[in-house]
């Protein structure tokens, strides 16, 4: 009888433990919208007939992949802060938390095969593009695992048709030009303004006399677009694609957002603005949130399922960073590698402090 008794315990105890966790059961068993449209702000249209439409469609599937991909640039954002403070980020740090619409709705609006150049503040945009969380913290970090071997930092990360982030203001511009040229491409050109209503510690107001700043190619067409919105961002992206895909010339967007940190982690970002500003653009206009909400409202989610995918979106960041805080330095013999197209044979003066530098004749 004791026997028996354990032995039903046990099959009763093993049955509770092979069960799914309470969320995913519940995630399992919702039956959710495959799609749902919504509309959406109106861009403001500069030398344009006609613009974005006013709504759009979104399916259960790209919006998961929306969310993943927004909490995965915030999180990433938010652990570089905590790198740079810990020291084990050094030098400039330029993070993007509050403008994840902006990198997301782009490449949601354009192909894997499009080219893309940026300025700083890139690193969600390197995330987007396909290079992954660990290897853009390792980078940040200056190790070997990172996508530049930890030799380039925030502004030399590349991937396959993305050319890095450019520390000088405006020059993605011109070697976009270069690029086109040189490999006779002979590419339409979307220019993407991000206007995050700073320029350093100057707000837009006090910088210039217009911030109508779509209008500001002149002869060249322009949007003004929410970049607070994922889906303004992606359907505006489609638009100026076809725009110039169709053979109508370059154009210019201008994407109006926010960026939660200062200009750079040498800024704490509240001596120009006050505290209370940044909440209510949290609470109002968060881009995170607002697809969220737009989500469950239109049973195209749970809040479940959110919480779950935020689960291994953490876990996949402190992965990265443990890496990225693990993973060897490059050696003093690799930082003088790539300065070349060709590897000379002779050594750089300063890269190895053992080695006697030979002069080239």
């Amino acid at each position: 009888m004791k026997k028996m008794l354990v032995s039903v315990v046990s099959r009763v105890l093993s049955g509770i433990a092979a069960q799914k966790p309470a969320s995913r059961v519940l995630v399992g068993s919702c039956n959710y919208s495959k799609q749902a449209t919504f509309e959406i702000k109106k861009c403001d249209l500069y030398r344009l007939e006609e613009g974005p439409p006013a709504s759009t469609e979104l399916t259960r599937e790209d919006g998961l992949k929306y969310y993943r991909m927004m909490q995965t640039v915030r999180r990433m954002e938010l652990k570089a802060d905590q790198l740079y403070k810990q020291k084990f980020i050094r030098g400039f740090c330029h993070l993007c938390d509050g403008q994840e619409a902006c990198c997301v709705g782009l490449e949601a609006g354009i192909k894997s095969t499009d080219h893309v150049i940026t300025s700083y503040r890139a690193h969600g945009i390197c995330l987007t593009r396909g290079i992954s969380v660990r290897a853009i913290l390792a980078e940040l970090t200056g190790r070997k695992g990172g996508c530049a071997k930890g030799k380039g930092g925030s502004m030399h990360m590349y991937a396959k048709n993305f050319y890095g982030g450019n520390g000088i203001v405006g020059a993605q511009g011109q070697l976009f030009e270069v690029y086109n040229m040189a490999a006779l491409w002979k590419l339409p050109c979307i220019f993407i303004c991000e206007n995050n209503r700073y320029g350093m510690g100057t707000s837009v107001e006090r910088a210039a006399a217009s911030t109508d700043y779509y209008k500001r190619g002149n002869f060249i067409p322009g949007l003004r677009v929410d970049g607070m919105d994922i889906l303004c961002v992606r359907e505006a992206t489609k638009f100026a694609t076809n725009y110039c895909r169709s053979g109508n010339g370059p154009i210019l967007m201008e994407l109006q957002t926010y960026r939660y940190h200062g200009h750079s982690m040498s800024d704490p970002g509240v001596s120009y603005r006050s505290r209370e500003e940044i909440q209510d653009v949290r609470r109002k206009s968060d881009p995170i949130m607002l697809l969220k909400d737009r989500m469950v409202n239109n049973e195209l989610a749970s809040v479940d399922e959110f919480k779950e995918i935020d689960g291994e979106v953490k876990k996949e960041i402190e992965d990265a960073a443990h890496f990225a805080v693990t993973d060897q330095e490059p050696t003093l013999e690799e930082l003088g590698h790539h300065i070349y197209s060709t590897s000379p044979s002779f050594e750089i003066r300063g890269t190895n402090q053992w080695i006697k530098f030979k002069s080239i004749s």
